[in-house]
């Protein structure tokens, strides 16, 4: 789990930088927007639907917008037709790289990825190259400073938790199948447990750990793909030490 850990608090640094940029809201009006078309308007009965808009909240979207998406997708309103694309591939170093994004061109969309690939000692490959390397899990993220392991892992295992992971020095992991993420973290909101991280992800099955020059590659791999403005997700089975990612980010 160390390897998600570190990959998602780069994921929380550049949201920050993606609001500065005007990207997020637009990724958010994609996600309402496909959540709504594949399950309905309705939040209630719609899981995706309600972490889009949770997403939403959290960025300031005026709710008008976050309104005219969900009728975009259902229907309601007219607008531009998305789709959910895949890609898989290899990044320095063999490590696995899966790209979740939301289009409305494949093959631009295709041939912008194959490009980021292979500008930074990657490449793409065919749909299922890497998938079976990774496990679909939901992920929660807790802070250790503010919890006792034992009063946390009570909470997360009697909501339907598979696990809990103290490997990390600055957080807790909390592990779930899919069915039950919701359930666990609706339970953890109920107590007021403050959430760094959650949401159902990909978590690699094993790690390829990297350094130097392969590191630097990979890390400019990694936030080149997530500046794509298609991109949703970007998943990724490498282990890079928090030290040397501090060094390539300038940070030490």
């Amino acid at each position: 789990m160390s390897g998600h850990s570190k990959w998602a608090s780069i994921k929380h640094k550049k949201a920050a930088t993606d609001a500065k940029k005007g990207k997020v809201f637009t990724r958010i009006i994609r996600e309402l927007t496909m959540a709504a078309k594949a399950g309905g308007g309705d939040p209630a009965g719609n899981a995706s639907l309600r972490k889009a808009i949770d997403d939403a909240k959290a960025a300031n979207m005026p709710q008008d917008n976050i309104k005219k998406a969900i009728q975009r997708g259902t229907g309601e309103l007219p607008g531009v037709i998305y789709e959910e694309v895949v890609y898989e591939g290899y990044g320095p170093g063999g490590v696995a790289v899966i790209v979740e994004a939301t289009t409305d061109n494949k093959n631009r969309t295709s041939n912008e990825i194959r490009k980021i690939f292979s500008q930074h000692a990657g490449n793409m490959g065919e749909g299922g190259c890497v998938g079976w390397m990774f496990n679909k899990k939901g992920i929660i993220e807790v802070p250790k400073a503010k919890y006792k392991e034992e009063e946390l892992m009570d909470i997360a295992l009697e909501a339907g938790a598979d696990d809990i992971d103290s490997e990390d020095e600055d957080i807790y992991t909390i592990s779930t199948d899919p069915a039950k993420f919701n359930a666990v973290k609706a339970k953890l909101d109920e107590k007021k447990i403050t959430l760094n991280f959650a949401e159902v992800t990909l978590v690699p099955q094993t790690y390829i750990k990297l350094a130097g020059k392969e590191a630097e590659q990979m890390m400019a791999l990694v936030e080149e793909m997530e500046e794509h403005d298609d991109t949703k997700n970007v998943h990724s089975n490498v282990d890079i030490a928090k030290e040397e990612m501090d060094r390539i980010a300038g940070l030490s």
